[in-house]
């Protein structure tokens, strides 16, 4: 008989607690975001409809698809009562005032709750021991802290809706999962990578029951999508705006990196370019140095590469489907709802590394649905648990100021006692029961002993590679804010950016390997 799933008042007490904890990170440091998000607020309360996506008073022009911006209009009405200068488009230019702070990050903090209700839901027919964990990493995920509620963002509303959708997949609710996934695309459309995995495995569900049933479903499925982006995009097309809402959503001329540090196959590409005009220039080759410069975090619209062919929208676009091909085959030939979760963590791991212009912040798509599959095999929970300190870590650039720094470190620490507790009991208890069990219908006097052995066997264990290359992220980090410094001063300050760029892409490029392995050896 399968247990019962925790009940939802323990989920509202992880809600409560870990929302006590983002009020606490109300005065902390934060980033353009806020003042973009802000400036949102203001251009959709004081604009008509057809000046949304037209707009330049602030450098912050609107790029994300209309239903975000739908959100900001939403929020500006509130806004209004509690500060109207919020709303202004002028004068609230880089307004921060306490009433300004306080609004946006309560819009975050309340937002969540659309994270929270999809872990629920992800987690009612769930054992306890794993809905419980499934809670911790997602809830109390310090990727999400230090991005929305430090940093300033909405991802975990965003990743909610993610999850809904996943939620319905796995539940065999196909048209639920495909419509939720379509609001996602017109809330943010960078969650576009996983389209290619969203099409084939519903296409393939439609046409389970015989060629009438499949385009009776599929019909039914496309037209409600239809609907939906008929609902966010037709306002735009009605007032003749949609070739500017696409030239706002996709800058291509932005650049194939958002931030030098981004740690993704790109980063490799970059140093071997930088590593071969060095040496081409020290055997007296003529190489002129890119205008684009690494050392400021961003890169213009010039190229940055100097040896190495230029890279362009189109390659990152074919690499990206090359890499979600083998997922592709998988989900053509075996559509299973178990595996939906583990598929989408696999296309947007594949869009960080490959894609063009990803934001470092992007890992999130990844890493928080991944904590659905870490509760199923002893494997996934290992992967998870290196994989989720690797790309918080890559997240400790954003938050540069001496304030911010114990709480990263520390949001970091608790994590991983966090995980390491929790993976250990579920999987040693698990381990436990099934030696008993085996030794119980044998009859073995010394049951009890070998029982302890087995789940010291079976348990949760960290392996020695994996503890070399944590502490390798240890000896980066005491390089980048103590040794640097001490040693080199101000020389070289983007060497530190740099060494956490390619220490934690190796990590994220193995973490590709290891789930793309997984898939085509069809692991569950």
């Amino acid at each position: 008989m399968t247990p019962p799933p925790p009940p939802a008042s323990e989920l509202l007490w992880h809600a409560a607690a870990a929302a006590c904890v983002k009020l606490l990170l109300v005065p902390s440091y934060r980033s353009t975001d806020f003042e973009v998000h802000r400036h949102w607020l203001a251009l959709t309360h004081s604009l008509p409809v057809a000046r949304w996506y037209a707009d330049e008073t602030s450098p912050w022009t609107l790029d994300y698809p209309p239903f975000f911006a739908f959100l900001e209009l939403l929020l500006s009405f509130p806004a209004r009562a509690v500060d109207p200068v919020i709303v202004h488009l002028h004068r609230g230019l880089g307004y921060g005032a306490a009433s300004a702070v306080l609004f946006q990050r309560l819009t975050v903090v309340a937002a969540d709750c659309c994270l929270v209700y999809a872990a629920r839901r992800l987690t009612r027919n769930c054992e306890p021991g794993k809905g419980r964990l499934i809670w911790v990493l997602v809830i109390w995920s310090p990727m999400l802290l230090i991005v929305d509620h430090v940093h300033f963002q909405y991802n975990g509303f965003l990743l909610g809706i993610l999850l809904l959708s996943i939620s319905c997949l796995s539940e065999g609710k196909d048209l639920a999962g495909g419509c939720l996934f379509a609001i996602l695309l017109c809330f943010k459309h960078l969650f576009a990578v996983a389209a290619p995995v969203y099409f084939v495995y519903l296409l393939r569900r439609c046409f389970r029951g015989g060629l009438a049933r499949g385009i009776g479903r599929l019909s039914a499925l496309g037209a409600v999508v239809v609907a939906i982006f008929a609902a966010a995009y037709g306002p735009f097309i009605y007032h003749g705006q949609m070739q500017q809402v696409i030239r706002r959503m996709f800058p291509f001329g932005r650049g194939l990196c958002h931030a030098y540090w981004a740690p993704n196959f790109w980063v490799f590409y970059i140093v071997l370019d930088k590593v071969l005009s060095f040496v081409l220039r020290r055997l007296g080759f003529d190489i002129q140095t890119p205008a684009a410069s690494f050392t400021g975090g961003l890169v213009g619209n010039s190229s940055p590469f100097a040896v190495l062919p230029q890279v362009t929208p189109l390659i990152t676009f074919i690499m990206v489907l090359l890499a979600l091909s083998p997922c592709l085959i998988k989900a053509w030939r075996n559509p299973q709802p178990k595996d939906a979760a583990r598929w989408i963590a696999y296309a947007y791991t594949s869009g960080f590394l490959f894609g063009w212009h990803v934001h470092e912040k992007a890992s999130l798509h990844f890493v928080i649905p991944l904590a659905l599959t870490a509760v199923q095999s002893l494997g996934d929970a290992k992967h998870y648990f290196w994989l989720s300190i690797v790309c918080c870590y890559s997240l400790f650039p954003l938050l540069y100021e001496a304030q911010e720094y114990p709480i990263k470190v520390l949001l970091l620490l608790l994590h991983c006692m966090a995980m390491f507790l929790s993976f250990f009991v579920l999987f040693d208890g698990s381990a436990r029961v099934k030696a008993t069990a085996s030794e119980s219908r044998t009859g073995d006097e010394s049951g009890e002993k070998r029982s302890l052995g087995l789940a010291k066997k079976g348990g949760f264990t960290i392996g020695w590679i994996t503890k070399c290359y944590l502490f390798g992220i240890l000896l980066v980090e005491l390089w980048g804010q103590f040794l640097h410094p001490y040693i080199l001063g101000n020389k070289l300050p983007f060497v530190p950016l740099m060494m956490i760029s390619i220490y934690c892409a190796f990590g994220i490029m193995y973490s590709w390997i290891w789930q793309l392995r997984s898939i085509v050896r069809g692991s569950s």
